[in-house]
C-alpha cells in the first residue's frame, strides 16, 4: 500500500476550505440582515456539493453493503472536531433508528469522548493516539471505516486509515478538498467540494453541512439495502418510549391497514417490533414464526413476505 503524502508539504493555500471568501471579505461590516443572507446562501451550496459527489457516494454505498451483508462486519467512524462530531452523531444514530446493533458500531473521536464537548483541537495532530485507539478496535476484513477530514490532511485521521486497510477493512474517506491525502489514501472518497468558507476556515460551517448531508445519504442507504426499511417506512425503530412507541403504532398501521388496537396487540406480541408485528399481520403468523420468516430473509420485511405469502384479505 502507498502511504499517504507527506502532511507537512501540503500548504494552507492548497486548501480551498482555507481560502478567504471573496464575496465576504467586509463580512464584519453587515447588519443582521446581511449576516442572514450571507450564511443561509452559502449553507445552500453544501447540498449541491453532495450532489456533485453521487457517483462517489454510491460506489461507497456499494462496497459498504458488500462488506456488510454478511452480519458481522462493523461501521467504524473516525475523525477529529467537527468532522468527528458528526461521524459520532450519524453512527449513534443507526442504533435507535434502524436498530443498528451496537456492538457493530465503533465511533472514534481524537481526544476521545470528552472532546465530544470540549475541543481538543490539539489531538489531531496525535498519531500514536489514533494508532492505540485502532489497536483498541481491532478491525478486520468486514469491516467498514469512515474517516473524516474537512482539510484531508488530518494526521490522527490518516493514521487511522493506514492501520485500517492493513487490517484488511474498507476504507471510505468524507473530504472538502479535492485531492486531498486523504482522498489519496482511501479506498472510495467522497470528495465534496465546498470551497471557502464565509468565515475563512470555519469548517464547521458548508463544509460540516456538506458532511452531515453527505453521512445522513450514505447511512441511510446503506440501512435501506440491508432491510431497514419496508417501502420508505422505518420499521426497524427501537421504539423505547412513549412518542416513539406511539409511531410504531402508525407505522404498523400503516403498513397492514389494520386498526389501533390490533397493531398494537401485535406489536406487543413483538416485543414492539414493527417488522415482525407486520410481517404477523400480513401472513397471520406468530410472532416466533415471523422473526424466523425475516431471519431467513435477511431482515428484509418485503422478502419475507414475498418467500412466504400474505394471507388474503
Amino acid at each position: 500500500m502507498t502511504p499517504p503524502p507527506n502532511t507537512d508539504l501540503i500548504s494552507t493555500e492548497q486548501l480551498s476550505t482555507e481560502q478567504p471568501s471573496q464575496q465576504h471579505a467586509q463580512l464584519d461590516e453587515y447588519n443582521t440582515e446581511q449576516l442572514i443572507a450571507a450564511f443561509s446562501a452559502d449553507q445552500a451550496r453544501a447540498a449541491q456539493a453532495v450532489q456533485k459527489a453521487a457517483a462517489q457516494l454510491t460506489r461507497a454505498v456499494d462496497l459498504a453493503y458488500a462488506r456488510l451483508q454478511a452480519g458481522s462486519g462493523r461501521l467504524v467512524y473516525v475523525g477529529a472536531g467537527t468532522s468527528g462530531r458528526l461521524g459520532v452523531l450519524d453512527g449513534v444514530e443507526l442504533l435507535p433508528t434502524f436498530s443498528w446493533p451496537p456492538e457493530r458500531l465503533v465511533t472514534l473521536i481524537a481526544g476521545g469522548e470528552s472532546a465530544m464537548f470540549r475541543a481538543a483541537e490539539g489531538a489531531e495532530d496525535d498519531e500514536a493516539l489514533a494508532e492505540a485507539d485502532m489497536r483498541a478496535a481491532q478491525l478486520g476484513p468486514n469491516d467498514v471505516l469512515i474517516a473524516l477530514a474537512a482539510s484531508g490532511t488530518t494526521p490522527y485521521v490518516l493514521t487511522c486509515v493506514r492501520a485500517a486497510r492493513s487490517a484488511g477493512a474498507l476504507s471510505i474517506g468524507v473530504t472538502n478538498n479535492p485531492g486531498s491525502p486523504l482522498a489519496s489514501a482511501v479506498d472510495a472518497p467522497i470528495e465534496l467540494d465546498t470551497g471557502p468558507e464565509v468565515i475563512s476556515g470555519s469548517t464547521r460551517l458548508k463544509a460540516g453541512t456538506a458532511q452531515k448531508i453527505a453521512l445522513n445519504t450514505f447511512s441511510s442507504s446503506l440501512m435501506v439495502q440491508l432491510g431497514k426499511v419496508y417501502g420508505n417506512l422505518m420499521v426497524d425503530l427501537m421504539a423505547t418510549n412513549a412518542k416513539l412507541r406511539r409511531r410504531a403504532v402508525r407505522l404498523t398501521q400503516h403498513a397492514t391497514g389494520v386498526s389501533e388496537t390490533e397493531a398494537l396487540s401485535a406489536l406487543t406480541a413483538s416485543a414492539m417490533h414493527v417488522k415482525t408485528a407486520i410481517v404477523m399481520l400480513k401472513t397471520g403468523l406468530d410472532a416466533q414464526a415471523a422473526r424466523e420468516r425475516l431471519q431467513a430473509a435477511a431482515g428484509h420485511t418485503k422478502r419475507a413476505l414475498k418467500n412466504g405469502g400474505a394471507k388474503s384479505s
